[in-house]
């Protein structure tokens, strides 16, 4: 229950409190003046609802896209270690230490590089394809250790891929939903409560005197929510939000061995 109240707090922040209290001002100054209109609520979905809904939808799909990567990245890893452990003739303790501190290597680098400021990326980056570089020497060992050409090829078309998927999660981290789209809902944010004020005016001759702000207060407080959740999926690396992607090297080489517990038994 207290995780999902904090989870509150991602969506209804300073930002909605100050454009809430705009909204009330802007609807109080005309009802105080008798500035009253029956504007169309079809601009609120056209200028904001639409854009913020869409942004979010794009930025949830990049969010779908990077699990994927994810996921590519991790089965093929497993796979490489499989192919390390059981096929090859003999078992080696030192080469099964090897592949797991590669891989352990390749997704801290990712997990460093994508937590890391955008000015920390070239030098991040290097320690990812450092780790690369250092799996597909190791599948050159196992070549020299007698693990056939056909499958050393497979393994080599494993790295292939999760060099690709890796790509792919690098674009979602640099590139960001359309900037032009975003700045266009920031604007109407702020400037359709004060717009609308004199529509809550026309509205609260309806309602109690208390219950004339409610309106606008929902207004700005669902407009900024909205914007604040586009926000929070924005960027699936930042571990701010619930939604985020999380790598955990750790717990994935923890597996790994727990796997071979179970096949030398």
């Amino acid at each position: 229950m207290l995780r999902k109240i904090s989870y509150l707090g991602l969506i209804i922040n300073w930002k909605s409190l100050v454009i809430a209290a705009v909204a009330v001002l802007a609807t109080w100054l005309s009802i105080r003046f008798n500035i009253k209109a029956d504007f169309p609520l079809t601009i609120i979905s056209t200028a904001v609802i639409f854009p913020i809904v869409f942004s979010i939808g794009h930025a949830y799909k990049r969010r779908e896209v990077t699990l994927d990567d994810y996921g590519t990245i991790k089965a093929h890893g497993r796979a490489i270690y499989f192919a390390a452990r059981d096929w090859l003739p003999e078992h080696s303790d030192d080469r099964l230490d090897h592949v797991k501190r590669v891989l352990t290597d390749l997704l801290t680098g990712c997990r460093d590089m994508f937590k890391g400021a955008p000015s920390e990326m070239a030098e991040n980056e290097k320690q990812v394809y450092a780790a690369f570089s250092e799996l597909s020497a190791f599948v050159k060992r196992m070549r020299s250790e007698g693990l056939p050409g056909g499958e050393c090829s497979r393994c080599n078309q494993y790295i292939s891929k999760m060099i690709v998927s890796f790509e792919h999660a690098k674009h979602v981290y640099q590139y960001r939903t359309p900037r032009t789209l975003r700045a266009f809902s920031d604007f109407f944010i702020v400037t359709l409560p004060i717009i609308y004020g004199p529509y809550f005016a026309h509205e609260a001759t309806e309602y109690h005197p208390l219950l004339a702000f409610i309106m606008p207060l929902l207004f700005a407080i669902i407009l900024v929510g909205l914007d604040n959740i586009q926000i929070h999926l924005e960027d699936p690396f930042d571990q701010i939000g619930p939604d985020d992607v999380s790598i955990n090297a750790e717990k994935f080489v923890e597996l790994l061995s727990a796997g071979e517990e179970r096949a030398m038994a």
